[in-house]
């Protein structure tokens, strides 16, 4: 038997516009409740179903690590082995209305494997890997080119795309790394953000991917107009076109905070960096000793202003933190409803934020422009998420 926990189960199909995690064999999800004394738990799908998981004394529970596809490295496991927060696939004959499910064999991966499977993931793309925006598309050649930035330095990058390269890419509305589907080169689009996993050749023109997620992305910001924290849903009017919308802000979304300008500059000196508050002509250098920073972010020595580290290692806050009058920056992919927005990420104190960007702005050649951050924060990309 195949197994892929965090994908549809058992290998049926879900019905059509129904949560994918539940099919008629099975469900998968987080376990949120359990019952020992009414042999049951509740378990919690990506897209937010709760499912009454059934247990007898005839339930088989099984561990495996994350990242198997089969069964043939599980471990046999007692009902109490299993925890809050672990991911199970609870296989049995689902009911009609799809909220309960007999289970004969509960799958279990633990919460804390699954933890440091994510770490360790996550360090290696911020070590071996590359961001960028798509500049070029060539199904002919198998190739993609992107505009990725090191520091201050804007440079094209290829990236040949053979068939043993991973392709994923981010559907409408979600929200993380993982929800990224299988994709073809030719549903790529220029202007797609795009990180990839993999080494670049000496002279830095070349990448060679091992595996590569892209999405279409939209930035916006502007002044948070009301908040229901019933709904998650917080208004704000769009800084560029004046329109209102609605972001959505969900529980796997990461809500970041910028702090004001003098404690940013702060931060930055005690890192071994230079002031980058606005009219600050230096950028923050990770401290010595310190791991690379994120995907296309500058490297110590590099110059420039190194926002991207800047905005993966800014301290994360919660939904409540969000207040009305706040300046918010958020990214997410396009969905249906052009007025709606679901966050993948939302950074509050965004005034510090477009003030920097401006101030980088004006030090570079050419003419100068107002921050637009519908353009990618001033080349800082900020929508496509790390594992």
């Amino acid at each position: 038997m195949v197994l892929v926990l965090g994908l549809s189960a058992a290998g049926t199909a879900a019905q059509p516009g129904a949560d994918p995690a539940i099919t008629p064999n099975g469900a998968i999800g987080e376990v949120k409740v359990i019952d020992a004394g009414a042999k049951q738990m509740i378990i919690k799908t990506d897209a937010g179903s709760l499912v009454t998981v059934v247990l007898n004394d005839a339930t088989a529970y099984m561990r495996v690590a994350p990242g198997e596809t089969t069964l043939s490295k599980a471990t046999k496991i007692a009902f109490t082995d299993v925890g809050e927060g672990d991911r199970v696939f609870a296989r049995g004959l689902v009911a009609e209305d799809r909220k309960t499910v007999p289970a004969r064999v509960v799958i279990v991966m633990n919460k804390v494997d699954i933890a440091k499977k994510q770490e360790l993931e996550r360090e290696e793309w911020k070590k071996r890997g590359i961001l960028g925006v798509i500049t070029a598309v060539k199904p002919d050649t198998k190739e993609i080119t992107i505009s990725s930035r090191t520091g201050a330095t804007q440079q094209s990058i290829i990236i040949p795309v053979s068939d043993k390269v991973e392709l994923r890419r981010y559907a409408p509305d979600s929200i993380k790394f993982a929800d990224a589907k299988t994709a073809k080169l030719e549903e790529l689009k220029v202007g797609d953000q795009l990180r990839a996993l993999g080494d670049k050749n000496p002279e830095g023109t070349q990448f060679t991917a091992e595996k590569v997620v892209t999405g279409t992305f939209r930035i916006a910001a502007g002044v948070v107009t009301a908040i229901d924290a019933t709904t998650g849903e917080i208004k704000i009017n769009d800084m560029q076109t004046k329109v209102p919308l609605t972001v959505v802000v969900r529980p796997d979304s990461v809500l970041r905070k910028f702090p004001p300008a003098d404690q940013m500059g702060a931060m930055m000196m005690a890192r071994g960096g230079q002031a980058g508050a606005p009219g600050a002509g230096g950028a923050a250098a990770p401290a010595a000793g310190s791991a690379p920073g994120g995907p296309g972010a500058g490297r110590p020595g590099g110059g420039g202003m190194n926002m991207q580290e800047m905005l993966e290692r800014l301290p994360t806050i919660s939904a409540a933190d969000v207040k009305v009058g706040d300046t918010i920056i958020v990214s997410s992919t396009q969905g249906a409803d052009p007025s709606r927005l679901t966050a993948i990420s939302l950074i509050s104190g965004a005034d510090t934020l477009l003030n920097l960007i401006a101030a980088r702005q004006q030090q570079q050649p050419g003419p100068r422009q107002a921050p637009n951050p519908s353009a990618g924060l001033g080349g800082v990309q900020f929508g496509i998420g790390l594992p």
